[in-house]
């Protein structure tokens, strides 16, 4: 895809795939969350809404930059292995495919959601750093009336998401991911800390799990 598409800058595409090679964590607060499976987890606390900003570097082994990028553009294929997805599906509306993505949240908690434009929620471009290909993906939530807010679901108008992927030089991928959200209402501390600790491992987990058992067709 063209650097630029779906309404992202060459810059923040690059901006990403040079925190690949080298973690920016100076210059701010960054703490070290927990490491765990090869794959190390920071956070920063966003002061203006106080809420966290997370960081995600390491290693997915026996899941090559390809197919991990095609596991985490299938959205069809997400609703079979992400098991905090409660509805995820797109449509056309005048003329543009829009994206609807609620998200589980653990009961008496309401879940959340996300609509967007597909076109500007996931682009991507291929980059070749020194014979290697670079995977680099960009998410972010735009409103759209198409989805109207839904009763009992809290509507999430703040979401970001990046991720980078290139070979570990062996079978796997060394990944990149930024990540924030947020989720409105009041979440209480160990909701926020368990999916910090054990949600984000176990979706690893289970997007390693998933490229294992993706057959793709081209």
């Amino acid at each position: 895809m063209d650097l630029g598409a779906g309404g992202f800058s060459e810059e923040q595409f690059r901006e990403v795939f040079a925190e690949l090679q080298q973690p920016a964590l100076s210059g701010a607060d960054w703490e070290l969350l927990v490491e765990t499976f090869g794959i190390s987890i920071y956070r920063l606390l966003d002061q203006q809404t106080g809420v966290y900003e997370y960081k995600v570097f390491g290693f997915l082994e026996d899941c090559s930059p390809d197919l991990l990028a095609d596991v985490y553009m299938d959205l069809d294929y997400r609703k079979q292995w992400d098991q905090y997805v409660k509805e995820l599906y797109e449509k056309e509306c005048n003329g543009e495919a829009v994206v609807y993505w609620q998200v589980k949240y653990p009961f008496p908690m309401s879940n959340r959601d996300v609509s967007f434009p597909k076109a500007h929620q996931y682009s991507a471009f291929e980059l070749d750093h020194e014979g290697q290909k670079i995977h680099v993906i960009l998410a972010q939530s735009t409103s759209v009336p198409q989805f109207p807010e839904k009763s009992g679901v809290i509507r999430v108008k703040q979401y970001k998401q990046s991720l980078a992927i290139q070979s570990d030089g062996k079978r796997g991928s060394k990944v990149f991911m930024y990540y924030f959200d947020n989720p409105g209402g009041q979440i209480p501390s160990w909701l926020i800390n368990w999916a910090a600790k054990k949600g984000v491992p176990n979706f690893l987990k289970d997007m390693t799990k998933a490229c294992q058992n993706y057959h793709k067709k081209t």
